[in-house]
């Protein structure tokens, strides 16, 4: 009651406006959903640039491949060729991904939490699989664990081959994505733990892991969705041995020389949806990881 009485008290001792003059309007102020001028021609660019590199291939490959309907996509997964390239592919990337999660994660801790001697030049290798092109990096790779190899084993034109090719190519997703995150993250909220006696795998599963959570399944995304397109490193390390070694993406080579595009673009867009499945499942896991945190 005092504070309406103390109001209308303020709005009776305010000044009335003069006869013939108009209050002064409040100013509006643009909606915070609202897009600007410059907001708006900066979506816009962004859109059409992301249709033209995106979003029009993907359509026109799943376009090539709906042309036969449901019954080519079964055509193409029922080969059994093609099933094993495909089984080879999803089994590898998801095993690489898994590894790269544990070593990537390892590798971003020491970069930031640790001082050795040539950690700056170890920081700068990470990045060698990013701007080495993939066909040098098969002739590396082929170079240390083929027929010749200085170290004795001999890995090429086999399983392991991929195993091996993948790993290379992939390193530098997880370890990238994990490392600004830790850089940024406080260590008070974990010294603050240590002193009430948390053991360090307290610290790291209930405090760290968390935090850390996102950046992993992001780089996890981006893991396996490297592994299942790969081609240079494999060309020359796996030998594309069908049933054995052959690749989805040499598969798919393999479809466009014999002139059968239909297939070929078939293949792709069932890659592409499991490309999709795995990144919103590991969006999923990452969310339900932190908030159970």
């Amino acid at each position: 009651m005092s504070s309406a009485l103390s109001g209308a008290t303020i709005d009776a001792a305010r000044p009335a406006p003069p006869e013939g003059r108009r209050p002064r309007r409040t100013r509006r102020t643009t909606p915070r959903n609202t897009l600007g001028r410059a907001s708006g021609l900066g979506l816009g660019i962004a859109m059409l640039w992301f249709s033209i590199l995106v979003l029009l291939p993907l359509s026109a490959v799943v376009a090539a491949a709906a042309e036969g309907g449901w019954s080519r996509y079964l055509d193409v997964l029922r080969n059994d060729q093609t099933w094993a390239a495909v089984s080879l592919t999803v089994t590898q990337a998801l095993v690489i991904t898994v590894v790269n999660a544990v070593i990537g994660t390892v590798i971003a801790w020491v970069l930031v939490r640790d001082r050795f001697w040539g950690k700056a030049l170890l920081d700068v290798i990470i990045d060698v699989p990013f701007a080495l092109p993939t066909i040098v990096a098969g002739l590396v790779l082929l170079s240390l664990y083929g027929p010749n190899s200085p170290l004795g084993i001999h890995w090429a034109f086999t399983e392991s081959a991929v195993t091996l090719a993948l790993a290379f190519v992939t390193l530098p997703f997880i370890v990238r994505a994990v490392q600004p995150v830790l850089e940024e993250l406080e260590t008070d909220v974990e010294e603050a733990a240590a002193s009430l006696g948390a053991s360090r795998l307290t610290v790291f599963r209930r405090i760290v892991l968390p935090a850390l959570t996102p950046a992993i399944a992001a780089g996890a995304a981006l893991s396996f969705a490297r592994a299942i397109s790969e081609y240079g490193s494999l060309v020359l390390l796996s030998g594309n041995k069908p049933y054995e070694t052959e690749v989805v993406s040499v598969r798919v080579l393999t479809f466009i020389e014999n002139g059968n595009t239909a297939s070929a673009a078939a293949l792709a867009s069932v890659m592409l949806a499991v490309a999709l499945v795995v990144i919103v499942v590991l969006d999923i896991v990452q969310r339900r990881v932190s908030r159970r945190w």
